[in-house]
This record gives C-alpha cells, structure tokens and sequence, in this order.
C-alpha cells in the first residue's frame, strides 16, 4: 500500500535519487522543466569535445516504476490547499513536497534553452568556438575551471589557454594544499599559463579582460567557472521570500524540512545544509529525507521510526579529471591534511567515464 502523495520538484542527482527511493512508499510525482535527465558531471567534456555532445542526456522514462513525470515548471508551492502550481495552471495535491531544484551553472555546465537540441546545439556553438579560439580564458581555479582549462588544452594543444583565479592557491576549497599543487604542476606542465591572485573582470574593449591590478588580457573566447546561484528566484517570485537566507538557499532544520513546514522539505544544492554544493552530499541528503518522509507519513502506529538528523559534510572526497585520462582525487583524512591520489584512482573513479554508466544505471538504462 502506498500513503500519500509526494510531489518532488527537480528532476536534478538529488531529486531523482529520493524520487526512486520513494517509489514503492507513495505515489512519488516527479516535475522537471526538462525532458530527460541533464548529467552535469559530463557536460564541461560535451561543451569542449563533439563526440561527447549526446552524452549528459538520460531519459527519465525507465526512473519511476510506479511514479509519474511531469514535465513542467513549478511556480508556486500552495502550501494553504497542499498544492504544486505549475505555469501551465495545473495543480498537483501533496502530502509532502520536496524542493529539489538545484542550482543554474555557467555554460558549458548548463542546460540551455527548454529542450535537448536547444542544449545540443549550445555544446555545438562552444565546440565550434573553442576549436577556432586562439586565446582561450578560463576564470575560477576552483575544480570546474581546472577540470574545464583541462578539456580545453587536451582539445586545443595548439591555443594558447589561461587560468586566471582570484585565490592564492588553485581548488583552496579541497582542504589540501598538495591537491592545488599538483593541479598546478599539471597545468604548467601543459603550457596553460595560470594567474592566480587575479580577480578578472570584463574589460572596456570587446575581447579584453582586467584583473584587480588594471592588467589587461586579450582572449578571443571566455569561461566564467566562478560559482553556482540556487534556483530559488520562483519562490521568492510566490512570495516564499521568507523560507530562503540572504544567498538565496532554502533555509532548512536538520531534517532536511523548511523551518516551520513538516509537509516541505529541500535537498541538493537548493538548501543551506551544507557549504560543499557537491553531488555526494546531495544524494545523502536525498537518502536521509527519504527516511524522513517516510517517517512523517507512517507517524502512527507500533513500527515507527525515528527521523534521522542531517550532519553537514565538511569534508568529502573530490575527484578532478584533467581530461580522461589523468586527474586527481583528494581523500579525506581524520585529523590531517587530506591524502592526494594521482591518475590510476582518479581515471578509474571519474576521469575516463565522468560516472555517465552509473548514473545511467539509476535511471533504468544499460551502462553502455
């Protein structure tokens, strides 16, 4: 028997996994603006490399044995009528409703337009642009904008390509100096020139960028690797202004729950649970409101259980492909400075692949 209705928003690594976990407990609606899975791990290769263009792109038709997916935008969660209220007008009834909505990227990391060719073809225009660039600027030394100079060098051995980041050290997020270190050493050792305590901004001429000190680079093509926004603007445009912090995140108690609202949760990169916006911690979010919601909805009886509480993650391991065959992994270590594993683990783990054959898995497919 299944109890209640469960309305997920956010077809995204968090809400897909609780949506799958919930499937035989209630009768689980998944909506999503997009037609099919988008899995951002591959995109930075697919904006870069033509043959990876199809890649990041799942459908979610074999997710749900049960559930259902609605393709649509969510513009209001009516939480008076216990209702999702889409652009279309419709409305979907819950018993919970989970916010899964993510955070919007820079391009290539995005998906761009409302379909998969709109998004194809945005991966298309950068492949084109990347392969006549002479001068190529990637801004932000975090994993993305080193992972990204990656694909672009390995593309382009014969552009030049700089990294400019407003840190002192590359991945400064990583709790590992060697990791910076040894991203550093690659990139070098791969003629990408790299500018760190470089804050850039556009410059006065087209084509022309400024860092902090009034140097002026000239680059025919950009990447701005600089950071992610949660996708929180429509609640705040429902009047929910109150339910988000000052960056924009979904405040939340450590059930995962909107403060004051035990029928609303929000999991992944939407909420404020933790500061490491990284899909390990999304999806153990994701398994702990699972529970929850599973405890919310069997309240009563002999058998119930106990909600779990969330513990932020301040540290996980982080792997970074310098394209796919090289990269880094950073392993955390108690009481120490994290252990860097070099390019065996890390082609293994990531780098080759980009997890697209696991992911694949959990949404039905084959791993081919």
């Amino acid at each position: 028997m299944r109890d209640g209705d469960i309305v997920v928003i956010g077809g995204g690594y968090a809400g897909v996994r609780l949506a799958k976990r919930l499937d035989t407990t209630a009768r689980v609606t998944l909506v999503d603006r997009k037609e099919v899975f988008f899995h951002r791990i591959a995109s930075l290769r697919a904006g870069v490399r033509p043959e990876w263009s199809v890649t990041p792109f799942i459908p979610y038709d074999r997710l749900l044995r049960d559930g259902r997916i609605v393709v649509g935008k969510a513009v209001r969660v009516d939480t008076d009528e216990r209702q999702v209220v889409l652009a279309t007008g419709e409305r979907l009834p819950y018993d919970v409703v989970v916010i899964a909505t993510g955070a919007d990227y820079p391009e290539p990391a995005r998906f761009t337009g409302t379909t998969t060719e709109e998004t194809i073809k945005s991966f298309a225009g950068h492949q084109r642009k990347i392969a006549a660039a002479e001068h190529v600027l990637v801004v932000g030394g975090g994993p993305s904008g080193v992972e990204l100079s990656a694909e672009i060098r390995l593309a382009r051995p014969d552009a030049r390509v700089t990294l400019a980041h407003a840190g002192a050290a590359l991945l400064n997020s990583a709790g590992s100096r060697r990791a910076g270190r040894r991203a550093l050493a690659w990139l070098e050792s791969h003629d990408v020139e790299v500018r760190l305590d470089s804050f850039m901004s556009p410059g006065n001429d087209f084509g022309t960028y400024r860092d902090a000190r009034g140097n002026i680079i000239d680059a025919d093509l950009s990447f701005w690797a600089t950071g992610t926004t949660p996708n929180t603007l429509w609640l705040r445009l429902a009047g929910h202004g109150d339910w988000l912090n000052a960056a924009g995140h979904i405040k939340v108690d450590r059930r995962l729950r909107v403060a004051g609202r035990p029928d609303v949760f929000a999991v992944g990169d939407v909420n404020d649970a933790t500061e490491l916006k990284i899909t390990p911690a999304a999806l153990a979010q994701a398994d702990l409101a699972a529970h929850n919601i599973r405890v919310h909805l069997r309240s009563s009886g002999r058998h119930r259980k106990e909600p779990r509480l969330y513990r932020p993650v301040q540290r996980t391991p982080l792997i970074v492909p310098f394209g796919p065959a090289d990269g880094l992994t950073v392993l955390p270590v108690p009481g120490g400075e994290s252990a860097v594993l070099g390019g065996r683990a890390s082609v293994l783990a990531k780098a080759k692949t980009l997890m697209t054959p696991y992911m694949r898995r959990q949404l039905g497919y084959s791993a081919g």
